[in-house]
């Protein structure tokens, strides 16, 4: 009975929290509190935050270091406006079938790959990213060349509305990974990721896992590219390029690599200071390298590392009088420093 009444308030503290996280933007946007230009960063945060989990799943997850994901946000994009356009399916409909088939291509594209590790994967992905970006420029027909194609117009998310909808899939997200890590498919591929070897000869497939792992990080990014196109109506081949995959590799390597908080947390901050550091103009483009040096020099495994950041310990924290206990401590400290 302890166990199923503490069950129920875990879920209810955390179906609060995804409410306020969901609900507090949207009504400040709404308001009128955040103009649309804030309510456009906050949605840009909110596409990189998604393209930050995907990252993290295969590299601080699965354990694989790809340097191609942007490749497959460009493939999610691409898709949804095709299918839109050219298709006529509904948008909705064209934003799950886009993630599915950059999923597909994720799963060919990590078929002969994952067999590889390290550097040699690395470069494989980072190659393959290069491809899909070539291949867009090139069928000028279907994906309008180096200029790019655009999104209807009417089926562009406005400000307020984009919030909602980039910050409720970006919870449904992180509840559905939280779950998934926490399973037995997820357990099998945090082993995989601690020691290949070990994992191996526990009678874990490990390319299984490696492509589970791989593919749910390709359907992520193509949910990502999808959005994108929705809240900026337009999209070109850059998109896939090696650059805009360092970026969001950046996010996860500040925030923590298997951190799925700790990246999403470094996607908003970055995206924010990107914005506010514009007086500087183009030298506010050394901020990352800089700040990347910093977090490397004094804490290499990110900001939090592996650990997330768990709402119902801080409930029950606050619960068990963890504010009066800090301060008690802050006072027998300062006591203490004046003693002496």
């Amino acid at each position: 009975m302890k166990i199923k009444n503490q069950f129920l308030q875990n879920t209810l503290i955390l179906s609060i929290v995804a409410v306020v996280l969901i609900a507090l933007p949207t009504l400040l946007t709404a308001c009128g509190v955040l103009n649309a230009y804030s309510a456009g960063i906050l949605s840009l945060g909110g596409i990189y935050a998604i393209m930050a989990i995907s990252v993290n799943l295969i590299s601080g997850i699965t354990g694989q270091l790809s340097l191609g994901q942007a490749g497959f946000m460009a493939l999610g994009g691409y898709a949804t406006i095709l299918l839109t356009n050219n298709a006529h399916i509904p948008l909705p409909v064209s934003v799950v079938l886009a993630a599915l088939i950059t999923a597909f291509f994720g799963f060919l594209i990590g078929f002969p790959t994952l067999k590889l590790e390290g550097d040699y994967l690395a470069i494989v992905t980072l190659a393959f990213g290069e491809i899909i970006r070539v291949v867009l420029v090139n069928m000028k027909k279907l994906t309008g060349g180096p200029n790019g194609i655009t999104f209807p117009t009417k089926l562009t998310l406005d400000p307020s509305f984009a919030v909602l909808v980039i910050i409720t899939t970006l919870t449904v997200l992180v509840v559905l990974i939280q779950n998934f890590i926490r399973s037995s498919y997820g357990r099998a591929i945090l082993a995989v990721r601690e020691d290949e070897i070990a994992a191996k000869s526990s009678g874990i497939p490990v390319f299984k896992y490696k492509m589970i792992g791989f593919v749910m990080a390709s359907f992520v990014a193509g949910i990502g590219g999808a959005l994108y196109v929705m809240y900026v109506g337009f999209i070109k081949p850059d998109q896939a390029a090696f650059a805009k995959s360092v970026d969001y590799l950046i996010f996860v390597v500040l925030g923590g690599m298997g951190s799925m908080t700790g990246s999403i947390l470094s996607a908003f901050v970055l995206t924010f200071l990107q914005e506010w550091l514009r007086f500087l103009q183009n030298y506010r483009l050394l901020f990352y390298p800089v700040v990347l040096i910093i977090v490397m020099l004094f804490k290499p495994q990110g900001l939090l590392g592996t650990r997330e950041i768990s709402f119902v310990k801080t409930f029950n924290w606050i619960k068990a009088g963890g504010f009066k206990k800090l301060g008690e401590k802050i006072k027998s400290f300062k006591s203490k420093k004046e003693a002496k």
